[in-house]
Order: structure tokens, then sequence, then C-alpha cells
């Protein structure tokens, strides 16, 4: 192979190598630049605890009420709370109809959600009862008579909606209530809403 063969192949080589490099790094830099932004609007999501230690048989359903909150709304996220720590939400089992205080709560404050059996036994939906009365502490109040897509229409919707994902207006309502952090939440003003029909 003679010298200059040898050098063309070489420079060839090099290019490649170097074109190679170059596309990596371009293409890694959006992804990194990308991170810190993500991270900040997680960071900016208001965390509100919640304590279903009263809850006996409302387990599942109210997991699935939070989950359907979690995957629906990015500006509040709602976190199980650790054995003696204080909730912003208190969630208990009774046997009247289901019940909540109107949010939306902030860190540091605490409202009431009341599963009541009633509508169970009624035949209302356990986790559509849940993610309804989780709404009412984020700050949404009823919206009766309504359709099953409302999660907010609550009974009003009859015992045949299983319905527990917030719909584009409640999300964008939740969204906006929680927008600027905990600092700019109003208080509740402790307005208890019971859910029956």
């Amino acid at each position: 192979m003679s010298l200059y063969t040898w050098l063309r192949t070489a420079t060839v080589g090099f290019t490649i190598v170097l074109a190679t490099a170059t596309a990596t790094t371009a293409n890694a830099a959006p992804t990194s630049a990308a991170e810190p932004s993500a991270t900040a609007s997680a960071a900016a999501a208001v965390t509100l605890r919640y304590d279903d230690s009263r809850a006996g048989g409302w387990e599942a359903a109210i997991a699935a009420g939070v989950a359907s909150w979690n995957a629906n709304v990015d500006n509040v996220k709602l976190v199980e709370a650790a054995p003696g720590t204080r909730a912003e939400i208190v969630i208990v089992a009774t046997t009247g109809w289901p019940q909540a205080t109107l949010g939306p709560v902030r860190p540091g404050r605490q409202v009431r959600v009341e599963l009541g059996s009633q509508a169970v036994s009624q035949g209302y939906d356990k986790t559509r009862i849940a993610a309804h009365e989780l709404g009412h502490s984020l700050g949404l109040p009823d919206t009766k008579p309504g359709p099953c897509s409302q999660l907010m229409s609550g009974s009003s919707a009859g015992t045949a909606c299983v319905n527990a994902i917030p719909n584009a207006a409640e999300q964008a309502r939740v969204e906006s209530a929680y927008a600027a952090g905990a600092a700019s939440l109003v208080a509740t003003d402790g307005r208890v809403l019971v859910d029956a029909p």
C-alpha cells in the first residue's frame, strides 16, 4: 500500500470517527439540557400527604383514586403519609354518605375525607367515590347534575358510572389551583360537601 493510499484511508477513518463523536455529543446536549427543566417542574409540584390508616376496606379504592389524580395532574402530587407524620388529607371510613372538606388544601393545613359505606350499599363504585372525594380536597366542588364523564358529578351520574378519571376541565382547574406552588393557595373555607343523591 502506498503512503498516499494509507494517508487517504486514515483521513477518511478519522473523519468518520470525528463526525460520529460530534453527532453523539450534539444529540446528547439537548437531553442533558432538558433534564434540569424536567427536574424543575417536578420540584415545583405541591406534595400533599394522605393518611388512610382509618379507612379500612377502602385501601384499594384510595390507591386507585390517588393514582388517577397523580397520572392526570402535574402541579400537585398525592403521597401516602409515613406513620406518625401529619397528613394534609385525613381519610376515614364511615357508615354514612361520602363527604369531604372543600380545598384546595395546602401543605401544613388539613382536610377530612369520609368514605361512606351507605353509598356503596346503594351501588356506587368505591374507586369513583374515593377519586371524587379527593377532588374536593384539591378544590373541586360538585357539578351536579352531570354526566359520568365528569368525575365531580358524583352520585348524579348514577350507580352504573365507574369513571374515576377527572376530565380535562377538572384537571385544568386543579392545575390552576396549584400552578404557583403552595404559597399562592388560599386557605380552605371549611365547607363540607356531602355527596348524597
